[in-house]
């Protein structure tokens, strides 16, 4: 069957069938203007031409009641505390892992951070202008101390928890210092490379902190450890101790049972034929992406110093050439994404390094510049010779004797033949020579770890000591605190018991003979003196009031009597004690006498 041809469109028949379209929605919108909706006997609308054949939906509404804005989780505050004991010793230990963190409230469980240094602010308080002036603002002066004394407590205080890191004088010091540095020596530390490691830490869900076995404490960063802490606790962190066959074995051994106890480490050689710990690396990154079986994959980040071997653990893992490797610091400038499994990615990060007090010498000796853009470098040749056993010296450069480090490398110049005209030496280009067999490993050295773990005990020991004699004062001062107001309850209910035993109708007249009550003697410490003055007061009263009754008269008499009684055993008291301060006097002066008999007996014997 062919089908008819349809006629084209012409423009005109176009505008007419628009004009047709436009009159027949305007007649319907007039229609439903006019027109109204048919009824049913029963009043409700049945049509109407502005209707929809369709039956409509009601919008749903939800039910009003209270129990919608009720809490859906409860917690008792026991339940809660016990929550945190138990989170707070899982936290400290690095081997445990958290699952379902969103499920957790660990904004509840917050470590006890480093408490921040408190100003006395004494310049920052209101100014007189502003309390006591027409100008004021305030009705009272706003004071941190009181008096004087409350303010030298606080300066005490201030001086004994004291602690050089917190000082920020100091820290501005160290800014002005580090003015004078090349800039060569800031290499690592500009702010490209640390966006760049931010990103890294971002995208990864494991982070591996590669050190240098030689120096491990020297090239890690606890600054970036404390942000992971504080800001991704949720990612993981491993230390991997690289460059393994430069140090002996029970220097790698014993430095990762020092680091295990606050990361899980690993010893490793990077080798693309010849490595080790690739198999146990390989297998941990496979746990961790069994824990995280509900994501598609886990990106491991590696992070550390410059020339630490970052991009070679890479290639080693990979068994193939992947990153860019030399043995000079700053060969990796951006971060690389890298696959090793289908559900494991690696990242490449560039060397980074925190500021700290490190020298010049320092810098150069961790491999974080260049030698060649350093300068004048012959004094880092001095430490190199103090750091290395002479043997290792003249294994490797074959001179036995010098004296100093100019010697040393006067010497060398002439063994290499490295000498200018008139046979000067080079010492400029013998010292990098020297620098550069250190970074590459060819001198032997290594930091011994038992004098770190001495260190760091002594350390532990005087911070304890400190702690211990802060709580001992503060708990002096509650003790006298507590005593202070005991002593003050028991004279206020000394006065009370007075005030009710006194007999009534009492005149409030000050004592007559005060001359005899300032008499007493006011050294001995065991006679209670107030009892006395006590006993005295009552004594006037009660003689003023006899002719008032003849019963009050048989009372007095009576509180006489008692009172006479206890002031004769009180002189007994007090001139038994006098005649023993005699006595020990009269046998403290005849030892005296004998032992100075005694000396000049001796003296006589030895001349």
């Amino acid at each position: 069957m062919s089908r008819p041809n349809k006629k084209k469109q012409t423009q005109k028949d176009k505008v007419k069938d628009k004009l047709d379209r436009e009159r027949k929605q305007k007649e319907k919108r007039l229609k439903m203007y006019k027109t109204r909706p048919q009824r049913n006997r029963m009043g409700k609308i049945i049509t109407g031409s502005y209707m929809s054949k369709t039956p409509t939906i009601q919008e749903p509404r939800i039910a009003p009641n209270y129990h919608w804005f009720e809490n859906t989780r409860t917690i008792n505050q026991k339940e809660l505390s016990h929550f945190r004991e138990v989170v707070k010793e899982k936290m400290k230990d690095p081997y445990t892992v958290f699952l379902k963190r969103q499920k957790i409230p660990l904004s509840l469980v917050k470590e006890d951070d480093e408490k921040k240094e408190k100003r006395m602010n004494l310049l920052s308080i209101e100014s007189y202008d502003e309390t006591f002036t027409q100008k004021k603002r305030r009705k009272k002066p706003k004071l941190n101390s009181f008096s004087i004394n409350n303010l030298m407590d606080r300066v005490e205080k201030n001086n004994n928890e004291y602690t050089q890191t917190n000082d920020r004088n100091i820290i501005r010091e160290q800014d002005y210092r580090e003015l004078v540095r090349k800039r060569v020596f800031d290499k690592g530390s500009s702010n490209r490379i640390w966006t760049e490691l931010y990103k890294v830490i971002d995208s990864s869900d494991v982070l591996i902190e590669v050190l240098d076995a030689r120096n491990p404490m020297g090239t890690r960063t606890p600054h970036i450890e404390k942000y992971v802490k504080k800001r991704a606790a949720h990612k993981h962190f491993i230390l991997l101790l690289n460059k393994c066959d430069l140090v002996p074995v029970w220097s790698t051994r014993k430095w990762v049972q020092i680091l295990s106890k606050e990361y899980p480490t690993l010893a490793f050689h990077a080798s693309i034929t010849n490595s080790f710990g690739k198999g146990a690396l390989i297998k941990l990154l496979q746990q961790f992406s069994v824990l995280h079986s509900d994501r598609k994959q886990i990106s491991v980040g590696f992070i550390g110093y410059p020339n630490v071997g970052k991009s070679s653990v890479i290639n080693t893992l990979s068994n193939k050439k992947v990153c860019k490797v030399a043995p000079i610091p700053g060969e990796t400038k951006v971060w690389q994404y890298i696959t090793l499994m289908k559900r494991i990615y690696l990242i490449d990060c560039p060397g980074m390094v925190y500021r700290t007090d490190d020298s010049e010498d320092d810098i150069l000796l961790k491999g974080v510049v260049r030698v060649e853009r350093a300068g004048y470098v012959v004094d880092t040749v001095k430490e190199i010779l103090k750091k290395v056993k002479k043997e290792y010296i003249v294994k490797t450069y074959g001179i036995e004797e010098w004296d100093g480090y100019v010697d040393f490398i006067e010497k060398l110049a002439a063994k290499t033949g490295k000498l200018k005209k008139g046979g000067v030496p080079e010492m400029n280009l013998v010292a990098r020579q020297v620098i550069d067999d250190w970074q590459r490993g060819k001198i032997p050295f290594f930091e011994n770890p038992y004098e770190y773990e001495e260190s760091t005990k002594e350390k532990s020991k005087n911070k304890n000591e400190k702690n211990n004699e802060k709580k001992n004062v503060k708990k002096n001062e509650k003790k006298n605190e507590k005593e202070e107001k005991e002593t003050e309850k028991e004279t206020e209910n000394e006065t009370e018991n007075e005030t009710e035993n006194e007999p009534e109708n009492e005149p409030e007249n000050e004592p007559e003979n005060k001359n005899e009550e300032l008499e007493i003697d006011q050294n001995f410490d065991e006679l209670n003196v107030k009892e006395i003055l006590i006993g005295e007061q009552k004594a006037t009263n009660v003689k003023k009031n006899k002719g008032k009754g003849k019963k009050k008269k048989a009372e007095v008499e009576e509180k006489t009597t008692k009172l006479d009684k206890n002031e004769n055993k009180k002189n007994q008291i007090k001139r038994e004690i006098e005649e023993k301060l005699k006595k020990s006097k009269e046998k403290k002066e005849k030892v005296d006498k004998e032992d100075e008999k005694k000396e000049k007996i001796e003296w006589d014997d030895l001349f």
